[in-house]
């Protein structure tokens, strides 16, 4: 039975990850110490997802170790010889960066950097899959055109009409901590790829989304915002009119892009995984939508001063991901995502 070793395992990507790979036929090891709970407190505990993956996955080992444990992570990839490693653990916040920048920056890039050297020192040959984040682009796509519509804001320039691709720079522009420890963890991945001849890649990802994400203010916007609408709970939008625009992805689809390419790796590549514009929307128009399903209107507050670093507008420009993986598309809409979250904060709600 391959193996697959799998970081953040109780996370919304993780927890999809060991669910699709052991339905696929993987003997799972996941590895998580909960730091999301250390990170945003009670409401971001996801050991919940821990208990689920054990009671559900027979083939499921769960690991109870820190990234930032240099010795524990290699002794862990010499012990389990896996055949695909996926690294889904971050800190994952703009505004909690600031806040704790060497836990950021330890977990964030000196985390990869463990486990692509224990990857590198058992066997090189094993494909590592890196969650990164558009984040790491900064606010640069600000400096593109953009023309205001009734409740989004949208590119005015024909050269981004499909979205950001992977060849927009990520230089001279603001980051926030968070964007900038990512920056340097991907350029890690890709370098170990380059470098070691590792297959490797990044995919810097819009808004992950999904029934088991444990969405709280400062990270998981959708699926807070939907907790938000259920629960009747004051929103907060910083900024840009609530007409800021995102693109976002059911985990089911990012993990499928992933199995696309542990079946055909490529070296030190990079992309762009999100919703692509057909999944994008506005906070405003979030809300619309969430109020369909719930029958409830969005109780908000607006507050003038945006996140900093936060993208005005951004949708991932998909063409290089269906080029190289023809097998693999979107499957689930924007809609379909939002019912699901609804339909999961209920059932936990309901508990």
């Amino acid at each position: 039975m391959k193996k697959l070793l799998v970081t953040g395992s109780s996370g919304l990507i993780g927890s999809e990850v060991c669910t699709y790979f052991h339905n696929a036929g993987f003997d799972v090891h996941g590895v998580d110490n909960n730091q999301r709970a250390n990170f945003f407190g009670p409401q971001g505990d996801t050991r919940w997802n821990q208990e689920r993956l054990v009671t559900n996955l027979p083939h499921f080992t769960h690991h109870e170790i820190d990234i930032r444990d240099r010795e524990g992570i290699l002794k862990l990839v010499e012990t389990v010889k896996p055949n695909l490693i996926i690294h889904t653990a971050a800190q994952p916040s703009h505004d909690r960066a600031a806040a704790i920048p060497y836990d950021d920056f330890d977990t964030n890039a000196v985390g990869t950097l463990n486990l692509l050297e224990a990857n590198r020192r058992v066997d090189c040959s094993v494909p590592f899959i890196h969650m990164s984040t558009n984040k790491v682009y900064g606010d640069g796509p600000n400096n593109i055109r953009l023309i205001e519509k009734e409740t989004r804001w949208d590119y005015d320039d024909k050269t981004f009409e499909k979205g950001i691709p992977e060849t927009y720079s990520i230089d001279h522009c603001k980051h926030s901590l968070f964007g900038a420890s990512k920056v340097a963890a991907d350029i890690m991945v890709q370098e170990y790829g380059r470098y070691f001849d590792m297959p490797t890649c990044c995919l810097r990802g819009g808004c992950l989304t999904g029934p088991n994400h444990t969405g709280v203010e400062l990270h998981g916007f959708l699926s807070y915002l939907v907790k938000c609408n259920l629960e009747g709970r004051e929103y907060k939008i910083f900024g840009y009119k609530g007409k800021q625009v995102r693109d976002n992805i059911h985990s089911e689809d990012v993990v499928r892009f992933m199995f696309e390419f542990y079946k055909n790796p490529r070296i030190g590549e990079v992309y762009n995984l999100g919703g692509g514009k057909d999944n994008s929307c506005s906070i405003l128009e979030a809300f619309e939508i969430a109020s369909r399903f719930s029958g409830k209107e969005q109780n908000f507050v607006y507050l003038d001063d945006n996140r900093i670093g936060d993208h005005i507008c951004y949708y991932s420009d998909l063409t290089k991901m269906r080029a190289h993986y023809p097998a693999w598309d979107i499957t689930i809409s924007l809609e379909d995502t939002i019912g699901q979250i609804a339909e999961a904060w209920k059932a936990r709600q309901s508990k």
